[in-house]
């Protein structure tokens, strides 16, 4: 794989990057993932493309994790010797993706942000503080006791090959980083960065994520597509469908 690293104002970032021509696209890989989540749709889009995939902090082959935000990382990328106007996003988890676009251009209705795969309720920040302590806190106690039920609930439906390679990644997460990051997550809103990226956006989502808490229920004027019998990992689980899926989104955008 044509793999790199990239200097970033921390530490340094793991790259997956190849291909050439057509729009390139970011994958942003879920909590506990790594580049390699997305192979299939790398190894399908760089026929026609580039394409790119990178280790979250905390993650794969990147050292601690820490709450610069994610547009920062997008933006390394695009001022690395590889640096495109143009990209497209897909993302598989909470991370502040819709965010990115403003920071990433300084004409910013030319970064599409393309595709949200939904994990983790869409919005942990929404979830009410009260809660969100009560769950916190639980966590903190006892935490592979209280991460059980929602790996459990996000590893449903998949494939035996998908499921040993969570599992391994999940191991490789340390317990600070992991807490870092929950943490993070119920300080985080994306609705407001969501309604306001006017470009092209579609949200595909599975069993484990179409709770009321959702990004396709709390703004159903999203466009959003249901993938049927996979776990949360469904670029894994089904990759031709996800695929085709993800072309003819690239395909209407110009």
């Amino acid at each position: 794989m044509p793999l790199e690293y990239v200097e970033g104002p921390v530490a340094q970032l793991h790259v997956d990057d190849g291909g050439a021509g057509g729009l390139p696209v970011v994958f942003v890989h879920a909590f506990a993932g790594s580049a390699s989540h997305w192979d299939a749709q790398l190894a399908h889009l760089r026929k026609h493309r580039r394409a790119v995939a990178f280790d979250l902090r905390g993650h794969g082959k990147i050292g601690a994790a820490g709450r610069r935000r994610l547009r920062d990382r997008i933006a390394r990328l695009r001022t690395s010797r590889r640096s495109s106007t143009i990209l497209a996003c897909i993302a598989s988890c909470w991370w502040d993706t819709a965010s990115a676009a403003p920071r990433l251009s300084p004409t910013p209705e030319r970064i599409r942000i393309a595709s949200r795969v939904s994990c983790w309720p869409g919005a942990p920040g929404k979830v009410p503080h009260e809660q969100a302590q009560k769950v916190m806190s639980a966590i903190e106690a006892d935490f592979d006791n209280a991460m059980k039920p929602y790996w459990d609930k996000l590893l449903s439906g998949a494939k035996p090959d998908v499921r040993a390679k969570i599992e391994h990644d999940m191991k490789t997460m340390s317990k600070e980083a992991s807490l870092d990051i929950i943490r993070a997550a119920f300080e985080f809103d994306p609705l407001p960065s969501l309604k306001r990226y006017a470009g092209p956006k579609l949200v595909l989502y599975t069993a484990s994520g179409d709770t009321p808490n959702d990004l396709q229920n709390l703004v159903p004027t999203v466009p959003h597509r249901r993938i049927e019998s996979t776990s949360h990992w469904m670029q894994m689980d089904e990759p031709e469908e996800f695929n085709q899926m993800l072309d003819a989104f690239l395909a209407a955008i110009r």
